[in-house]
């Protein structure tokens, strides 16, 4: 039992919580800011049809209706959704984590680490060819 509460307890299964919180409240916002504002104003470029920018294949069959409209907003709400987590949570993160490590003194994090064995074998590769121009 305490190494379940010592799991739960740590700070990504808290962290990971409160995202997916978060995260779904965000989305049920955007959804309406996307479905009430923006998909309306793409409709009117289908002109004075009641469905905007849906057409139907076979008319008169509503299940064969192709609604463009509600794929622009779909985009539309993952850009903006993506932009918004970007911004709002990735960024500060991320500046934050930089500031955290120049404050305590470290490097600054390299963005592609380079495996161990690589490493190695790049100064094995760098000392033989040292080694071959000093016997020149």
């Amino acid at each position: 039992m305490k190494g379940f509460k010592n799991f739960i307890m740590q700070g990504n299964v808290i962290d990971l919580a409160v995202g997916v919180v978060i995260g779904s409240a965000f989305t049920a916002l955007i959804k309406a800011f996307v479905d009430h504002l923006i998909q309306p104003v793409i409709n009117v470029a289908g002109g004075t049809n009641v469905t905007g920018l849906a057409y139907e294949i076979i008319d008169g069959k509503e299940s064969t209706t192709v609604d463009f409209a509600a794929i622009i907003s779909a985009i539309i709400a993952f850009l903006i959704t993506a932009a918004v987590v970007y911004f709002i949570f990735v960024l500060p993160i991320a500046k934050a984590r930089a500031f955290d490590r120049k404050r305590r003194g470290l490097p600054e994090a390299d963005e592609d680490p380079v495996a161990e064995d690589v490493a190695l074998l790049t100064e094995i590769r760098d000392l033989l060819k040292a080694q071959q121009i000093s016997e020149r």
